[in-house]
């Protein structure tokens, strides 16, 4: 796959979701977290073409021709059956697309847009059709008024951040635990790397927005809220945004954990208040 194209799992020509305004948002394939959390777990892996999907899908719209996964739109009735039972936490309904195809969805909505948003999985794995996309956005005078975020989980080395750094409009972050060791059980990986990458957008002036899952009994926001205050303080004005778990999507041991209700997001709010975090922005909606 070369620079100019990508995987891609979804689009979603109007979000309200995925940064300020209404936006495009464009879902790529492909993650370097195991997050037991995930919302989206069919977007952590690749198809690799085992064929395991092919004959449980229940309206044929699967099948296996000289050795590739086909999916036929036409006939899918996107009952998720071929999500639940991949191997891969994959999805044989990505496509590789290109950077004229995307701009192609973009024109469609430009003039209802603020602007798009590339998330995943996690978008930073592509980045090389991240910078190929944002630059040829920048370049269209018809596009130059769009804004172009990405959603990160942060594992992105400075060396990439600095490739984007000329393209990037704003980046929002997830720290999905303070704790290290903690950050592992939940993720498979540190956060060391994570936190560097929020400082340096910070001091960048990129990152637009830091968010916090706040899952009851399993994240440590509370628990590590003074040390976590100092680290935001630390940031400047970023705004906080604290999103609220639910199990509807997840997979594994996770499908048992209690959903997020207000109380348990007021907890945080205010003890983040109390380590003087004054720009907490609360969750929309509670599923």
């Amino acid at each position: 796959m070369n620079s100019r194209c990508a995987l891609v799992s979804k689009i979603i020509p109007f979000s309200c979701v995925d940064g300020p305004g209404s936006r495009l948002a464009l879902f790529l394939q492909g993650c370097n977290l195991r997050c037991k959390n995930c919302h989206n777990p069919w977007t952590m892996g690749r198809c690799n073409d085992c064929g395991e999907c092919v004959p449980q899908c229940p309206h044929q719209a699967l099948s296996l021709s000289e050795g590739k996964v086909q999916w036929q739109s036409d006939v899918c009735q996107q009952c998720d059956t071929c999500l639940h039972l991949c191997p891969q936490q994959a999805t044989p309904m990505a496509q590789v697309m290109s950077v004229e195809q995307i701009i192609q969805q973009i024109n469609k909505v430009a003039p209802f847009i603020e602007g798009i948003t590339v998330s995943g999985g996690e978008a930073t794995t592509q980045l090389p059709f991240i910078c190929a996309l944002f630059q040829r956005i920048k370049e269209t005078p018809e596009l130059r008024h769009l804004t172009c975020l990405v959603d990160s989980n942060g594992e992105l080395p400075i060396t990439g951040w600095e490739k984007l750094h000329p393209l990037c409009d704003g980046v929002m972050v997830d720290l999905k635990s303070w704790d290290n060791a903690h950050h592992l059980a939940l993720t498979g990986k540190s956060n060391a790397r994570i936190k560097q990458s929020i400082q340096w957008l910070a001091q960048q002036g990129m990152l637009s927005e830091l968010r916090l899952l706040v899952i009851p009994e399993q994240t440590d926001y509370l628990q590590e809220s003074v040390a976590l205050s100092e680290f935001i303080a630390g940031l400047g004005e970023i705004p906080v945004r604290l999103n609220a778990f639910h199990a509807h999507g997840v997979y594994g041991e996770a499908k048992t954990w209690r959903s997020a209700g207000p109380q348990d997001i007021e907890a945080v709010s205010q003890a983040l208040q109390a380590g003087g975090i004054t720009r907490i922005i609360p969750p929309a909606l509670y599923l």
